[in-house]
């Protein structure tokens, strides 16, 4: 698996509960984008937001992903969508700089 560059965070806000959304064709879809090591389905807690957490191997990658995908389903489902980019690099540093699990030294 290769290494992640960017981690994305997307969430929408929806007029719809998560369970009534129909998730599987959308996890083919988003199969399709080069780039896409992963992806972590996040659902609200007593809210209608849903999204994600994401790892890409480029910036670029992960930005035709907000445009070809992220950004076409909030207008199709009418939600909001709030997206932010972070630096792999340095996200894995601090982690490994407190001992993450998720990180080897």
């Amino acid at each position: 698996m290769s290494e992640p560059k960017v981690y994305l965070y997307a969430e929408y806000q929806v007029s719809i509960p998560f369970s009534q959304i129909d998730w599987e064709p959308i996890n083919v879809e988003m199969k399709k984008f080069p780039g896409l090591i992963s992806k972590t389905w996040l659902a609200g807690v007593n809210t209608h937001s849903v999204g994600g957490f994401y790892a890409f191997e480029t910036l670029e990658n992960a930005q035709d992903y907000i445009d070809g995908l992220l950004s076409p389903f909030a207008k199709k489902v009418g939600g909001n969508l709030s997206v932010r980019i972070f630096d792999a690099d340095a996200t894995r540093a601090a982690s490994v700089g407190m001992n993450s699990p998720f990180f080897a030294g």
